[in-house]
């Protein structure tokens, strides 16, 4: 019986189906198509350069393997590549492309027509740390949903977050703004929901960058005089995640570039991630028209984690690293340690590298030196949120009350101090600090500091207001 390179493939795929998973099997085998066999060589026809290479890097072995089943240790394997020219018509041509030198799967080479092009794999602009044609999504797989813990504070984020892996560009959560302070897991947040994406479509161009990088490289674009091409390789993303969006501000140019790419991407259903360290109401210098669409998705908060998922952070860190250690010692550190996941781990992290360097045992009065060491380090990385809270705590009301426009004394009081103190103890302009107490303006916010100092000498219990305060956000 003659056979015919329909059914040589039908044996390799048979082969192939039963020793991989379905979806895997369901996107990168099931759209092939035998096309002819020759003496050895098997042709088959496959949708892109991108896919071919795919099949090269991950499935090499097992095609190796299902092929020389069926033609014997001389098998070859030859690739078409079906591409679409740059009218829109379909125009196959065949290409035989040398495996690399780990497969033992060859080919030979012939000449491809140059009139050829396809917008799907064109990448003019090669981005430094980008492989030309095949994008590297810059993620990194440490960074999980397995290993971001939920808790009250982030629920709404992580959920929303999953929502966008499972279904990226489909659901109402486009784009993505994931915000909150230092440390709290923005970052990790943003890489699990890139991981999740490629590992359940790995067939989506998922790419990760910082809003610092995304704007050097638009700077560079401009200076090679190609910024068409920077355009049209941002326009080629599936999932576009842009860390630390609040770097885009007062940068008019790069935002005008961001905003056409954003509209293209979203009008053509591809999914954007953003992470910024506030809300979109409490950015300064966006434009109008880029925080607008910002605000057409979910704009989720990671808040300060409370007690019980500080615990549950450390237990799930002590876990992944084989360490045990007594409840009262993790109860300590969680109960000290308050603001932050990131210095959360990085205490944990010293106890372990104290007690094995020096071989002490872990107990409380280790512990009180390592978070005593970090308390003091980061105590002057106090935010305009946690200003607000101290402030509104001491004088018994909430923070909406704090941001009210009522004129009453006592109120009027607590939000200039915490004007004051926002100043005193952040980095933050007084527009911003302005904008975030209340959405007041600078001149209200340097006209409560000239407050804040002329009471401070004149009235000794608004003094105490100020040295109490500044104790409690001192410690």
């Amino acid at each position: 019986m003659s056979r015919t390179a329909q059914s040589v493939w039908n044996n390799c795929l048979k082969f192939i189906q039963d020793n991989i998973q379905p979806q895997a099997y369901k996107t990168w085998f099931e759209p092939i198509v035998a096309v002819k066999l020759t003496d050895n060589a098997l042709s088959i026809q496959v949708p892109s350069k991108f896919f071919y290479e795919w099949l090269e890097e991950h499935y090499v072995k097992i095609l190796k393997v299902a092929l020389t089943k069926e033609l014997g240790e001389s098998a070859k394997l030859v690739y078409i590549i079906k591409m679409e020219n740059t009218y829109g018509n379909k125009q196959p041509f065949t290409e035989k492309i040398p495996s690399s030198n780990r497969s033992a799967v060859k080919s030979q080479d012939v000449d491809i027509p140059l009139n050829n092009k396809s917008p799907e794999l064109r990448n003019p602009f090669v981005i430094p740390g980008i492989r030309n044609v095949k994008i590297e999504s810059q993620l990194n797989p440490n960074y999980s949903f397995d290993n971001f813990l939920e808790g009250d504070s982030n629920r709404l984020a992580r959920s929303a977050g999953l929502a966008v892996a499972n279904k990226p560009g489909g659901t109402s959560f486009n784009p993505l703004l994931i915000f909150g302070g230092v440390g709290l897991g923005k970052t990790h947040l943003a890489h699990a929901i890139g991981v999740d994406i490629k590992d359940k479509y790995p067939e989506k161009t998922v790419l990760y960058i910082s809003a610092e990088k995304f704007t050097q490289q638009y700077i560079d674009a401009i200076k090679k005089n190609n910024r068409n091409d920077f355009i049209h390789f941002y326009q080629i993303i599936d999932v576009l995640i842009i860390d630390d969006v609040q770097f885009l501000s007062g940068k008019s140019g790069t935002q005008d570039v961001f905003f056409h790419i954003f509209n293209h991407l979203h009008q053509n259903g591809k999914q954007v991630v953003l992470t910024s360290d506030k809300a979109p109401v409490d950015m300064q210098d966006i434009e109008q028209r880029l925080l607008s669409r910002f605000k057409w998705g979910l704009s989720a908060e990671l808040q300060t984690p409370d007690f019980e998922t500080r615990v549950s952070i450390l237990k799930n860190k002590l876990y992944r690293d084989g360490v045990e250690m007594p409840e009262e010692i993790i109860d300590y550190v969680a109960k000290n340690i308050k603001t932050n996941v990131r210095e959360l781990e990085g205490a944990i992290i010293s106890l372990i590298a104290q007690s094995s360097f020096n071989k002490k045992e872990i107990t409380i009065d280790l512990a009180r030196v390592i978070v005593e060491k970090f308390v003091k380090n980061t105590k002057r990385e106090v935010s305009i949120d946690y200003i607000q809270k101290v402030v509104s705590d001491y004088f018994q009301m909430d923070i909406d009350t704090l941001q009210s426009k009522t004129r009453k004394r006592h109120i009027v009081q607590a939000r200039q101090l915490a004007m004051f103190f926002a100043k005193k103890f952040t980095k933050a302009s007084l527009a911003s600090i302005g904008s975030q107490i209340g959405k007041r303006d600078h001149a209200t916010v340097l006209h409560a500091c000239k407050t804040v100092d002329n009471l401070s000498s004149t009235d000794k219990q608004f003094r105490k207001y100020v040295e109490d305060i500044t104790k409690k956000l001192s410690v």
